[in-house]
């Protein structure tokens, strides 16, 4: 018998269970009360001959196209924004959906969002993932909210979708942390002048780490530039001409910490014997090509993309009331990447 020919019937003989537990197990209807042994016998039995459902048939049975919507704010050019593509796309495809992907500008007008946003819908999708190119609060497309949503990577301007964010306190607490643990006391921040989350945010950790850990964190060193090359290095300079300069760096990025070891570089200080550094964001062609490679925390990029995906489909199921889960973003961990630009200070 060819797969094309195998129905539902063959599925239930050949697992020696009824039409309608089959039925329910491959459509995942949450009120049946079906043992887990016999829905993984369902499922391997369905893998091992082969089925696949009409999805013909069941979009008209169930009013789902098994599609998903993502609107990505430039992402989709930016390689390590690009993982929330990769995790959305790797999640729904173990669901059984496929991802329709609109990319759209970060300066494109509320307008121009809103026709992305309908665009999806006139396609009949199940639901939207909407995505930004950093973290920070948006204002939504009023349609978006016409069918079940999750933002990933903001929040909206009053938290009305559910949304899913990088810890930046956390992240920022490890990044000090680290520079703690090898032993230095004298630490400073290099950050961003754009004011979103993770700029304040970041700040308030860096402050609080240093001052729980017995040392002066409003005293401590902090300057601020564009989040570019260019910018950590101007503020890097700034921080190590200081007459107390110190033996620890923490950076509000990958790219600001490049800028750092360049002005290290021309101050003739060695990394990381004279200074250590540390970054955010863990950009791979920046972090690990650096020399000495750089310690740095890592954005859950794909964490968020593939969390997203789970629970919007669980949404579109009816597994899941993303009305409650509105009230609070959901905070992913940035762990700590460990190279070698961290040392123990200089006696």
């Amino acid at each position: 018998m060819s797969n094309r020919n195998i129905g539902i019937k063959d599925v239930a003989i050949a697992a020696g269970v009824s039409v309608t537990t089959v039925s329910h197990v491959l459509n995942e209807v949450s009120y049946a009360r079906i043992s887990p042994e016999t829905r993984d016998k369902v499922r391997t039995t369905a893998e091992q001959l082969g089925y696949g459902p009409n999805r013909l048939a069941q979009a008209l049975r169930t009013q789902r196209t098994g599609m998903l919507g993502l609107v990505s704010e430039d992402i989709a050019t930016t390689p390590h924004a690009g993982r929330i593509i990769l995790g959305a796309e790797e999640a729904a495809k173990a669901r059984g959906y496929n991802l329709m992907i609109i990319n759209t500008s970060g300066s494109a007008s509320l307008e121009s969002r809103q026709a992305d946003v309908e665009a999806l819908l006139e396609r009949r999708v199940d639901g939207i993932l909407y995505a930004t190119m950093y973290h920070r609060e948006v204002e939504l497309p009023a349609s978006l909210g016409s069918v079940p949503s999750v933002l990933v990577d903001s929040v909206a301007t009053g938290g009305s979708i559910t949304a899913v964010i990088p810890d930046e306190e956390g992240g920022a607490r490890a990044a000090v942390g680290a520079l703690l643990e090898a032993g230095h006391t004298r630490v400073g921040f290099v950050n961003n002048t754009d004011d979103v989350p993770a700029t304040r945010q970041r700040l308030k950790a860096f402050r609080a780490t240093l001052t729980e850990a017995g040392l002066d964190g409003d005293a401590a060193p902090v300057e601020s530039e564009v989040s570019e090359v260019q910018g950590g290095y101007e503020a890097a300079r700034r921080i190590l001409a200081r007459e107390d300069r110190p033996t620890g760096l923490f950076c509000y990025n990958d790219r600001m910490a490049m800028g750092a070891y360049r002005a290290a570089a021309e101050l003739g200080l060695a990394i990381p014997a004279d200074l250590s550094v540390v970054g955010f964001d863990d950009q791979e062609l920046i972090a690990a090509n650096l020399h000495p490679g750089l310690t740095t925390v890592a954005l859950p990029h794909y964490e968020m993309g593939a969390w997203a995906a789970e629970h919007l489909i669980d949404a579109v199921k009816g597994k899941t009331d993303l009305t409650l889960m509105a009230l609070h973003p959901t905070i992913l961990s940035c762990p700590l990447v460990r190279r070698d630009s961290v040392a123990a200070p200089r006696q």
